[in-house]
């Protein structure tokens, strides 16, 4: 294992909503990720998905109220929770979860990126 530099990592793509893994730990997938507006409503029953901002702002819109993260921030959904991510322009974000959870859960949509083709960089 090689040091990484996300800022590095970052650069290497410009895809929204499309997570690019950059690590591995514990069966944990370490996922990078530029967002652009809304993703899609969905859940992940079986697995808790945390999120770290690194720029912009991150609105975790949640059944209960929304949570909005800010550079630096964190904020980990539960579990079974209905969410939807949704993002200033160019806001960059990392997502740590099992590697088993899919992108948007059971809801399919055009921006759903399927367990195949899960990208490394």
């Amino acid at each position: 294992m090689n040091k990484i530099n996300i800022s590095d990592k970052f650069e290497l793509f410009t895809e929204q909503w499309t997570p690019k893994i950059i690590a591995e730990t514990n069966g944990q997938l370490v996922k990078i990720a530029k967002g652009s507006g809304e993703l899609v409503w969905h859940k992940h029953d079986n697995e808790d998905e945390l999120f770290i901002v690194f720029k912009g702002q991150l609105t975790l819109q949640l059944k209960a109220g929304d949570v909005v993260l800010n550079p630096g921030e964190m904020y980990v959904v539960a579990k079974g929770v209905e969410h939807c991510p949704k993002a200033e322009a160019d806001t960059h974000f990392m997502m740590i979860e099992p590697a088993s959870t899919a992108h948007t859960g059971e809801t399919v949509s055009e921006i759903t990126v399927s367990s195949d083709h899960q990208e490394w960089i």
